[in-house]
């Protein structure tokens, strides 16, 4: 009895209001960071390096999850963005607007920031988009340790703010850091889409057929060039609304509680140097860093401000200002985008490690400002809907 009162019954309340996943989360990116630069750390790395070959497919293991886990995290993200644009928050233009001028804003100052500190660096200026980006997982991981604290409205906000954000960083990888694209690869993603939609508007039931016609997707879209997470947003936008429920109850447990804690263990595996930390504060590493921890929610809010005050759009019901800033800070969550732009920003070893220590910083920081924020600003007691 007191064992369980002790152990069993909090982590119970935990898991049911939805904090265990951000917790693990943090966990995770702790312990991979100690682990990395420990004496076992070269061992560590070692293992996400590992390659396994599934059918034709060969992969390390840190591609496995994050080309073919994570998609399937897009894939719940894209039905409960997909659920409030038919029926929810973001059903009215008002409301489905806003976080697409935020993210907008929130790419914008970021990479404003970095521009003025390394404008007269011609070696760096090639990292403008490294601090734009919004990590969905690690974000809504630290709103999570709020629970119920979190008006829904917010938790809306932020996931499609981050989607977003994440879109305009493929995006923008697509046409400043796109390596070979292949137009045949597109063209056959464009078919399996179709099929998909035929499949819908004959009002196909079963799910076998759909999941099918996804791995196909998930395939073609990575062999295009554009990163394999789109295919996981796409499906949810096309599938019928009962299979995506259906998905939504059977992914919620395994994302949250297996997907992501892998993600933030193979991601954060990062061996840290002397000569890399002496650098931190180098035009590169301060415009990454302030444009994660200022930019951010600088970007979000301002453009936020002025489509509420022109009344071009609303505010997320039962949202304050106070709130809305706690989510900017959030979103300087850049992280696993950030990373993956900065390993393609560079030729020098010593820029891309620098890079991605900032990268780490700058999000560090931004969790820690967003933790304590939104501790000060939601409401203490009240459980919101």
């Amino acid at each position: 009895m007191v064992f369980r009162k002790i152990l069993i019954d909090p982590i119970k309340s935990l898991i049911e209001h939805g904090r265990m996943g951000g917790i693990l989360l943090i966990l995770a990116t702790i312990l991979s960071v100690f682990v990395s630069n420990s004496a076992s750390g070269s061992d560590y790395i070692k293992i996400w390096d590992t390659h396994i070959r599934v059918f034709f497919l060969d992969k390390s293991i840190l591609r496995w999850i994050n080309d073919a886990l994570m998609p399937l995290f897009f894939l719940l993200v894209g039905i409960e963005i997909k659920r409030e644009l038919v029926t929810g928050e973001l059903s009215r233009f008002k409301q489905a607007i806003l976080p697409v001028i935020a993210a907008l804003g929130g790419m914008i100052a970021p990479a404003v920031i970095f521009f003025i500190f390394n404008s007269g660096h011609p070696e760096s200026i090639h990292g403008w988009a490294i601090p734009t980006a919004t990590d969905i997982a690690f974000s809504l991981g630290v709103l999570s340790l709020m629970g119920d604290r979190v008006p829904f409205s917010l938790k809306v906000f932020l996931t499609a703010l981050a989607i977003i954000d994440d879109l305009g960083a493929i995006v923008i990888i697509a046409i400043f850091y796109a390596g070979e694209l292949h137009p045949l690869m597109f063209l056959f993603s464009a078919l399996v889409l179709l099929a998909i939609f035929l499949l819908k508007r004959l009002k196909v039931k079963w799910s076998s057929p759909y999941l099918l016609l996804g791995v196909l997707l998930w395939y073609f879209i990575m062999k295009s060039g554009i990163h394999s997470t789109i295919a996981g947003v796409l499906l949810a936008m096309i599938i019928p609304s009962s299979l995506a429920e259906k998905l939504e109850n059977q992914l919620n447990m395994p994302v949250y509680y297996l997907i992501l804690p892998l993600f933030a263990l193979s991601n954060t595996a990062i061996p840290l140097s002397g000569s890399v930390i002496g650098q931190l504060f180098s035009p590169v590493g301060l415009g990454i860093i302030l444009g994660l921890i200022i930019g951010k929610p600088l970007g979000i809010v301002s453009f936020s401000w002025v489509m509420v005050k022109a009344k071009w759009s609303e505010m997320p019901q039962d949202a304050s200002w106070k709130q809305m800033i706690s989510i900017g800070m959030t979103a300087g969550i850049g992280f696993t985008m950030s990373i993956f732009v900065a390993s393609l920003s560079f030729s020098t070893v010593l820029l891309t490690q620098v890079s991605k220590l900032a990268v780490f910083t700058g999000s560090l920081i931004s969790a820690i400002f967003g933790i304590i924020a939104l501790y000060l600003t939601l409401p203490k007691n009240k459980v919101c809907k």
